[in-house]
Protein backbone atom coordinates (compact mmCIF):
# COMPACT_ATOMS: atom_id res chain seq x y z
CA UNK A 1 0.00 0.00 0.00
CA UNK A 2 1.30 3.61 -0.54
CA UNK A 3 -0.35 6.66 0.34
CA UNK A 4 -1.39 8.08 -2.91
CA UNK A 5 -4.49 9.23 -4.29
CA UNK A 6 -3.11 8.81 -7.70
CA UNK A 7 -1.77 6.25 -9.99
CA UNK A 8 1.29 4.30 -11.63
CA UNK A 9 2.49 1.95 -13.94
CA UNK A 10 3.22 -1.35 -12.37
CA UNK A 11 5.40 -2.90 -15.38
CA UNK A 12 8.32 -3.50 -12.66
CA UNK A 13 5.75 -6.07 -11.30
CA UNK A 14 6.34 -8.25 -14.63
CA UNK A 15 9.61 -9.68 -15.23
CA UNK A 16 10.02 -12.11 -18.54
CA UNK A 17 13.02 -14.45 -16.65
CA UNK A 18 10.88 -14.68 -14.21
CA UNK A 19 7.72 -16.92 -15.70
CA UNK A 20 5.78 -17.06 -13.24
CA UNK A 21 5.23 -12.86 -13.11
CA UNK A 22 4.38 -13.09 -16.70
CA UNK A 23 0.79 -14.96 -15.10
CA UNK A 24 0.49 -13.59 -12.16
CA UNK A 25 1.53 -9.59 -12.79
CA UNK A 26 -1.26 -7.17 -12.80
CA UNK A 27 -1.66 -5.63 -15.81
CA UNK A 28 -3.54 -2.45 -15.37
CA UNK A 29 -2.01 0.56 -13.53
CA UNK A 30 -2.14 0.27 -9.60
CA UNK A 31 -4.28 2.79 -8.01
CA UNK A 32 -2.86 4.17 -5.40
CA UNK A 33 -4.90 4.58 -2.13
CA UNK A 34 -5.06 6.78 0.84
CA UNK A 35 -4.17 4.65 4.08
CA UNK A 36 -7.46 4.36 7.00
CA UNK A 37 -6.89 4.27 10.65
CA UNK A 38 -7.03 0.45 10.22
CA UNK A 39 -4.22 0.27 7.60
CA UNK A 40 -1.84 2.87 9.79
CA UNK A 41 -1.99 -0.25 12.65
CA UNK A 42 -1.13 -3.64 12.61
CA UNK A 43 -2.22 -6.43 15.05
CA UNK A 44 0.26 -7.22 18.22
CA UNK A 45 1.69 -9.94 18.92
CA UNK A 46 2.43 -11.42 22.64
CA UNK A 47 5.54 -13.49 23.00
CA UNK A 48 2.99 -15.97 23.97
CA UNK A 49 2.27 -16.54 21.02
CA UNK A 50 5.43 -18.23 20.71
CA UNK A 51 6.18 -22.13 21.36
CA UNK A 52 9.22 -23.54 22.99
CA UNK A 53 11.77 -23.78 20.48
CA UNK A 54 10.01 -22.11 17.29
CA UNK A 55 13.14 -20.32 16.90
CA UNK A 56 15.50 -23.08 16.91
CA UNK A 57 14.48 -25.32 13.80
CA UNK A 58 17.33 -27.70 14.20
CA UNK A 59 14.86 -28.72 18.30
CA UNK A 60 11.64 -29.43 16.90
CA UNK A 61 11.55 -32.63 16.50
CA UNK A 62 12.66 -36.27 18.43
CA UNK A 63 15.40 -36.35 16.77
CA UNK A 64 18.59 -34.46 14.97
CA UNK A 65 17.84 -33.64 11.26
CA UNK A 66 20.55 -33.82 8.83
CA UNK A 67 22.76 -30.93 6.93
CA UNK A 68 25.04 -28.02 8.12
CA UNK A 69 23.21 -25.63 11.38
CA UNK A 70 23.28 -22.30 10.62
CA UNK A 71 22.46 -19.04 13.03
CA UNK A 72 20.74 -16.70 11.16
CA UNK A 73 20.56 -13.14 12.79
CA UNK A 74 19.89 -9.30 12.09
CA UNK A 75 18.04 -6.48 12.87
CA UNK A 76 14.64 -4.82 11.66
CA UNK A 77 14.05 -0.81 10.95
CA UNK A 78 11.96 0.99 9.71
CA UNK A 79 12.32 3.25 6.62
CA UNK A 80 14.29 5.89 9.39
CA UNK A 81 16.61 4.12 10.70
CA UNK A 82 13.93 3.01 13.92
CA UNK A 83 14.35 -0.13 15.47
CA UNK A 84 11.10 -2.04 14.59
CA UNK A 85 9.77 -3.80 17.98
CA UNK A 86 8.32 -6.67 18.77
CA UNK A 87 7.87 -7.51 14.68
CA UNK A 88 6.63 -10.96 13.96
CA UNK A 89 8.92 -12.89 11.82
CA UNK A 90 8.07 -16.20 10.19
CA UNK A 91 10.58 -18.20 8.48
CA UNK A 92 10.17 -21.35 6.06
CA UNK A 93 12.68 -23.23 3.61
CA UNK A 94 13.62 -26.75 2.29
CA UNK A 95 15.82 -29.18 4.30
CA UNK A 96 19.75 -29.24 3.34
CA UNK A 97 18.55 -31.83 0.31
CA UNK A 98 16.55 -29.16 -0.95
CA UNK A 99 12.99 -30.33 -0.53
CA UNK A 100 10.58 -28.95 1.70
CA UNK A 101 8.39 -30.75 3.83
CA UNK A 102 4.98 -30.05 2.10
CA UNK A 103 2.74 -32.51 -0.09
CA UNK A 104 3.36 -30.41 -2.91
CA UNK A 105 6.48 -31.23 -3.51
CA UNK A 106 7.46 -33.77 -4.92
CA UNK A 107 11.23 -33.13 -5.71
CA UNK A 108 12.94 -36.65 -6.17
CA UNK A 109 15.09 -35.84 -3.20
CA UNK A 110 14.76 -36.85 0.67
CA UNK A 111 12.62 -35.40 3.41
CA UNK A 112 13.87 -35.13 6.77
CA UNK A 113 11.69 -36.44 9.08
CA UNK A 114 13.22 -34.13 12.03
CA UNK A 115 13.31 -31.18 9.84
CA UNK A 116 9.85 -29.23 9.20
CA UNK A 117 11.63 -25.77 8.32
CA UNK A 118 8.89 -23.78 9.81
CA UNK A 119 10.16 -21.27 12.31
CA UNK A 120 9.15 -17.97 14.33
CA UNK A 121 10.14 -15.32 16.92
CA UNK A 122 9.79 -11.49 17.56
CA UNK A 123 12.28 -8.74 17.48
CA UNK A 124 13.42 -7.63 20.55
CA UNK A 125 12.97 -3.61 21.81
CA UNK A 126 15.97 -3.04 19.07
CA UNK A 127 14.43 -4.92 16.75
CA UNK A 128 17.00 -7.58 16.70
CA UNK A 129 16.02 -11.35 16.04
CA UNK A 130 17.95 -14.71 16.33
CA UNK A 131 17.28 -18.01 14.96
CA UNK A 132 18.66 -21.24 14.39
CA UNK A 133 18.45 -23.47 11.49
CA UNK A 134 19.92 -26.05 8.77
CA UNK A 135 21.70 -24.71 5.47
CA UNK A 136 18.98 -25.20 3.33
CA UNK A 137 20.09 -26.79 -0.53
CA UNK A 138 19.63 -25.73 -3.99
CA UNK A 139 16.45 -27.66 -5.55
CA UNK A 140 15.61 -27.78 -9.81
CA UNK A 141 12.28 -26.08 -10.44
CA UNK A 142 10.57 -25.62 -13.98
CA UNK A 143 11.35 -21.78 -14.84
CA UNK A 144 13.64 -22.44 -17.58
CA UNK A 145 15.65 -25.30 -19.24
CA UNK A 146 18.24 -26.48 -15.81
CA UNK A 147 17.09 -24.21 -13.81
CA UNK A 148 18.11 -24.51 -10.17
CA UNK A 149 17.16 -22.04 -6.76
CA UNK A 150 19.91 -21.05 -4.89
CA UNK A 151 19.52 -21.75 -1.07
CA UNK A 152 17.46 -19.45 0.56
CA UNK A 153 15.16 -18.87 3.34
CA UNK A 154 11.57 -17.10 2.99
CA UNK A 155 10.75 -14.51 5.59
CA UNK A 156 7.58 -13.42 6.29
CA UNK A 157 7.28 -9.77 8.50
CA UNK A 158 4.70 -7.37 10.34
CA UNK A 159 6.17 -4.06 10.98
CA UNK A 160 4.35 -1.36 12.99
CA UNK A 161 1.63 -0.70 10.45
CA UNK A 162 -0.02 -2.77 7.63
CA UNK A 163 2.13 -0.60 4.83
CA UNK A 164 5.22 -1.95 6.35
CA UNK A 165 4.53 -5.09 5.74
CA UNK A 166 7.12 -7.60 4.09
CA UNK A 167 7.45 -11.08 2.12
CA UNK A 168 11.04 -11.63 0.74
CA UNK A 169 14.26 -13.91 0.81
CA UNK A 170 17.48 -14.15 2.22
CA UNK A 171 20.38 -15.93 0.42
CA UNK A 172 23.72 -17.34 1.47
CA UNK A 173 26.44 -15.59 0.53
CA UNK A 174 29.01 -17.44 -2.21
CA UNK A 175 26.51 -19.71 -3.63
CA UNK A 176 27.53 -19.75 -7.35
CA UNK A 177 23.84 -19.84 -8.35
CA UNK A 178 22.46 -16.73 -6.87
CA UNK A 179 23.33 -14.99 -10.74
CA UNK A 180 21.69 -16.83 -12.29
CA UNK A 181 18.61 -16.97 -10.19
CA UNK A 182 15.57 -14.90 -11.98
CA UNK A 183 13.80 -14.10 -9.17
CA UNK A 184 17.61 -12.70 -7.32
CA UNK A 185 17.78 -11.16 -11.01
CA UNK A 186 13.75 -9.85 -10.67
CA UNK A 187 14.40 -7.41 -7.73
CA UNK A 188 15.89 -4.07 -8.32
CA UNK A 189 19.17 -3.16 -9.63
CA UNK A 190 21.33 -2.12 -6.78
CA UNK A 191 19.11 -3.09 -4.43
CA UNK A 192 19.37 -6.94 -5.07
CA UNK A 193 22.36 -7.32 -3.10
CA UNK A 194 20.34 -6.30 0.51
CA UNK A 195 19.21 -9.62 -0.11
CA UNK A 196 22.37 -12.00 0.35
CA UNK A 197 22.90 -12.81 4.04
CA UNK A 198 26.80 -11.70 5.18
CA UNK A 199 28.91 -14.13 6.77
CA UNK A 200 29.41 -13.12 10.98
CA UNK A 201 32.12 -14.77 12.59
CA UNK A 202 30.71 -13.33 15.84
CA UNK A 203 26.93 -14.75 15.26
CA UNK A 204 28.91 -17.91 14.63
CA UNK A 205 28.39 -20.69 17.64
CA UNK A 206 31.87 -22.34 18.00
CA UNK A 207 32.19 -26.09 16.93
CA UNK A 208 28.23 -26.40 15.83
CA UNK A 209 27.23 -23.57 13.59
CA UNK A 210 28.22 -20.63 11.13
CA UNK A 211 26.69 -17.45 11.64
CA UNK A 212 25.10 -14.91 8.68
CA UNK A 213 23.60 -11.77 9.47
CA UNK A 214 20.53 -10.18 7.49
CA UNK A 215 19.42 -6.85 8.35
CA UNK A 216 16.10 -6.06 6.76
CA UNK A 217 14.77 -2.19 6.08
CA UNK A 218 10.88 -2.20 5.95
CA UNK A 219 10.03 0.78 3.51
CA UNK A 220 11.51 3.57 1.99
CA UNK A 221 14.54 4.35 -0.39
CA UNK A 222 16.55 1.32 1.11
CA UNK A 223 13.69 -0.67 2.31
CA UNK A 224 14.58 -4.41 1.33
CA UNK A 225 13.02 -6.30 -1.95
CA UNK A 226 9.89 -8.01 -1.60
CA UNK A 227 10.09 -11.57 -3.25
CA UNK A 228 8.04 -15.20 -3.07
Amino acid sequence: MINSATTTSNSSLIYPPYRSTLERGVLQPLVLLELDEQERTTPTFSRSTLRDNDADLTKQSSGEPIGERIVVAGRVIDEDGEPVRNSLIEVWQCNAAGRYHHWRDQHDAPLDPHFHGLGKMLTDDEGNYRFVSIKPGPYPWRNHANAWRPAHIHFSLFGNVYAQRLITQMYVPGDPLIPLDPIYNSAPEGAREALISCFDLDLTVEGIALGYRFDIVLRGRGATPFGL
